[in-house]
């Protein structure tokens, strides 16, 4: 689903990613882990081309994601192409990123009408059912400075999905989170591991990645220090700048 070949990204003299090399199969969970600075959040944004690169290649579902090479050059993408491969990929920010002036029901509806051009009966269905899902369907008509920001997480990650993408980015979608309310966020995305949706998520939930994902990437640097089954990295690390990481987080 994801294939990231030797991605470089700079911030004029500062190397944020450096030949990152990854892969992510169809229907798994790769959590991304390291410390701040890291390049994780970047990698993430660099996948759907938020962010654009300085070098390498990036493919999502098996199609060349943000640019084509043309001889021995990146070439950017025309932007409709881009926004094209984007509404297959779904992403939930830190800070919810909802929109103030409409419903929760109107934030979910507003980009598969807009879009996709689909019928609003059919998206004001599909909406419904996963506030459903999500556990806030009496929440529909309320304005997000109505939710806590737990729920607003939960309404970001349900219009997310309204879009039925393929691949599901996370960025610590917790961090903003008082902790009392990160379980019912994480419980949402452990659900949706469970129906095979592929996700790649940057956390610090060293609990959630241990349990949820399939694979573990820790990163520093801008580079992949250590990866490999998400228990076995997190429980046994061989390398020792993650086992500091690790212990520092714990």
């Amino acid at each position: 689903m994801v294939r990231a070949d030797g991605i470089v990204k700079n911030y004029g003299k500062l190397n944020v990613l450096d030949g990152l090399d990854l892969e992510v199969d169809a229907g798994e969970v790769v959590c991304l882990i390291g410390p701040s600075g890291s390049g994780k959040s970047t990698f993430l944004r660099c996948i759907n081309h938020l962010e654009g690169i300085d070098g390498g290649r990036m493919w999502v579902d098996g199609k060349a994601m943000g640019y084509d090479i043309k001889g021995t050059r990146l070439h950017e993408q025309k932007e409709s192409r881009i926004c094209r491969s984007r509404t297959g990929i779904g992403m939930v920010f830190q800070h919810f990123n909802l929109f103030p002036h409409m419903t929760v029901l109107e934030n979910l509806v507003e980009a598969p009408r807009l879009v996709l051009g689909e019928k609003k009966s059919v998206v004001v269905q599909r909406a419904l059912e996963l506030l459903e899902k999500v556990g806030l369907a009496e929440k529909a008509g309320a304005f997000p400075r109505q939710l806590s920001g737990g729920q607003q997480q939960r309404v970001a990650i349900a219009r997310a999905l309204c879009m039925q993408p393929k691949l599901m980015l996370f960025d610590e979608p917790t961090s903003a989170l008082d902790p009392e309310l990160v379980g019912d966020v994480l419980k949402v995305m452990k659900d949706l591991a469970l129906s095979g949706m592929t996700m790649v998520v940057v956390t610090h939930e060293m609990n959630f990645a241990r349990d949820v994902a399939d694979r573990v990437v820790f990163m520093a640097d801008g580079r992949i220090v250590e990866q490999g089954p998400a228990r076995y990295v997190i429980t046994n690390p061989q390398h020792e700048r993650t086992k500091a990481f690790l212990s520092s987080v714990r």
